[in-house]
């Protein structure tokens, strides 16, 4: 199956960049960006990891190897650079190839070496996928927590120490990291062990209704309660109590939680009755609690009583090393549940699935998987099995900033938002994720717009 590459051609020749871009595809399918201003070029590569960097000596005057091989070693260390008439010892990389072309090639002959060279830089692009995918099988897990990036292995030590600790903890993360499996870890490594875990998510629940939950009510305390009933936090006595969501609590049970995380003790709805309780509390929240707080919408007493040993959790996308990982753990899993055999995915597969956002992060992977092994139940899963979201991600490559060039700051805005509702397929809050603003913020500039 042919592989296709992601070639970046930095040149101050629009017109003959464009043309010899069209060739390229034409001639060998590989997708290609043209760009005509280096800081476009270096804000391309740190968007998407070419393969292939095509760029003469100078462009608009300006030295653009040196800046291009430091970006390309920070963001793409397996791409090849392919100069235009420059000695490879005049500018050396620890990481990424340099070859180049004669000076004095005819802008209608660069097609084909190019697209020669993309291939191999794809195939070497997906020799060292399939590598990582051979290693990945026998990686392992801490508590289902999967991979081995720097980010993960910081994560699993902060999770040892937090065992360790007793201090109340905040896991921050986008929704399908992996946030709960976080406070189990934490519950199960400390020495509360053994003594009850208890999980409560706060999103969608009222005031009245997460008073109760939270708290537990006598019988009579209100029309339904037929019966004395115990909340979480007594059921989690001796043991830990997971919070989850906590940036959706309602204002007026952030005060009554304070209290009783400040006191150790509660009050069941409709008693006067004082009951102490020993629970160690793990908070968890997709928001952005700085920004609720500035909306009035969380309060800054509440925020530094959780925020005592707080857990980042980075979303997929930006610890794409594991995906490998996970891909095969979810392939295994899967297999597994569904009594299906599939061997594996082949390495185009996986640069799809690497390559791919994954917008609903850990979660999202592992449901695609299950959903793949089932239709392919034997055999290896081909790129063509997966969704055309996943396989259409090659094709998006970044725009040029130049074609911004004459626009308002508000109409480029108006632009990125739209393209963000249609990505998420009007997923607000999933929007706002992505574009690094609170939910309100979101709403308030679609009404701005008119968007839709």
């Amino acid at each position: 199956m042919a592989r296709t590459a992601f070639i970046l051609i930095v040149t101050d020749q629009e017109g003959t960049g464009e043309k010899l871009r069209d060739t390229i595809r034409e001639r060998h399918g590989h997708v290609c960006n043209v760009v005509t201003q280096l800081d476009d070029a270096l804000a391309s590569i740190r968007g998407k990891a070419p393969d292939l960097v095509v760029a003469g000596a100078r462009m608009n005057g300006a030295a653009v190897i040196e800046p291009l091989v430091r970006e390309l070693d920070k963001a793409a260390p397996n791409a090849t650079l392919m100069t235009v008439g420059r000695g490879n010892g005049a500018v050396r990389s620890q990481k990424i190839t340099i070859t180049e072309l004669p000076a004095d090639i005819l802008p209608g002959d660069m097609a084909d070496p190019i697209g020669e060279a993309a291939s191999q830089a794809a195939a070497r692009r997906d020799d060292h996928l399939l590598k990582q995918s051979l290693e990945s099988v026998a990686a392992e897990s801490f508590e289902g927590i999967v991979g081995s990036s720097p980010k993960i292995r910081k994560i699993v030590e902060r999770i040892k120490k937090a065992a360790r600790n007793k201090l109340t903890v905040l896991v921050l993360g986008e929704t399908g990291t992996g946030k709960e499996l976080i406070a189990e870890a934490i519950h199960k490594h400390s020495d509360r062990a053994g003594k009850p875990h208890k999980h409560l998510n706060c999103a969608g629940l009222n005031e009245n209704l997460l008073d109760s939950e939270l708290f537990g009510h006598v019988k009579g305390a209100f029309t339904s309660a037929l019966t004395d009933r115990k909340g979480y936090f007594e059921a989690a006595h001796g043991g830990t109590l997971f919070l989850d969501e906590i940036g959706d609590m309602p204002l007026a049970m952030q005060a009554k939680l304070l209290t009783a995380l400040d006191n150790r003790e509660i009050t069941p709805v409709g008693s006067t009755d004082v009951r102490r309780m020993d629970v160690r509390v793990i908070a968890a929240t997709h928001r952005n609690l700085s920004e609720r707080i500035e909306e009035g919408a969380f309060r800054e007493d509440l925020f530094y009583r959780l925020n005592q040993w707080v857990i980042e959790v980075p979303p997929l996308r930006e610890r794409r090393e594991d995906i490998p990982v996970l891909v095969h753990h979810f392939l295994a899993r899967a297999n597994q549940t569904q009594g299906a055999s599939v061997t594996g995915v082949s390495t185009e597969t996986l640069g799809f699935l690497t390559n791919y956002f994954w917008p609903g992060n850990v979660r999202e992977l592992k449901s695609t998987m299950e959903v793949l092994v089932a239709e392919t139940e034997t055999g290896q899963i081909e790129a063509d099995a997966l969704p055309e979201a996943i396989r259409g991600s090659r094709a998006i490559v970044p725009s040029s900033l130049g074609s911004f060039a004459g626009l308002k700051i508000a109409e480029v805005e108006r632009m990125l938002i739209q393209h963000t509702l249609n990505s998420t397929g009007g997923n607000r809050e999933q929007a706002a994720r992505m574009l690094g603003i609170g939910t309100r913020t979101l709403y308030r500039k679609i009404k701005e717009y008119g968007l839709t």
